[in-house]
């Protein structure tokens, strides 16, 4: 078991999104978050922006892990979302991002949250796992992978 075996649900798996910008992407997961942990979307867009504001979270070949720590939620809550077409997300190598894991965890989770991130990183980081998620259509299989991956 790995540290992303419980955070990821096929319904937090979204793939061919259709935004065109970061600000429409944030706000698709805003709503989605805030369905599923009862928070408000806006104030969920504002943790993320707040945090892209430091420095992009895009590490380069196409992916990125948008994350903060928010106010008010009891444990971490992760999504995937493929985009249908790349978008600019200011990222090292100046590619584009069409691969996103959305990650938000409790105010006072800084371990957890690390820990997490690093999972997130090393998963995104590997050539043939971001090949991967890439190329999959099915999400049951994107879960599977992200769910399992780095399990003997």
């Amino acid at each position: 078991m790995n540290a992303l075996t419980e955070l990821f649900t096929l319904d937090r798996i979204t793939l061919d999104n259709p935004s065109k910008s970061r600000a429409e992407v944030f706000a698709a997961v805003g709503e989605l978050f805030s369905q599923q942990a009862g928070l408000e979307a806006n104030a969920i867009v504002g943790f993320l922006n707040a945090r892209e504001d430091l420095g992009s979270t895009a590490l380069g070949a196409g992916v990125a892990i948008p994350h903060g720590r928010v106010k008010g939620l009891k444990q971490p809550i992760a999504a995937f979302v493929k985009l249908k077409d790349p978008i600019e997300f200011a990222a090292p190598d100046g590619e584009p991002v069409s691969i996103l894991i959305f990650l938000l965890v409790p105010e006072k989770a800084t371990q957890q949250h690390l820990e997490i991130l690093s999972s997130i990183a090393q998963l995104l980081s590997d050539a043939d796992a971001r090949k991967s998620l890439a190329s999959e259509n099915n999400p049951e299989q994107v879960c599977r992978l992200l769910q399992t991956w780095g399990s003997a």
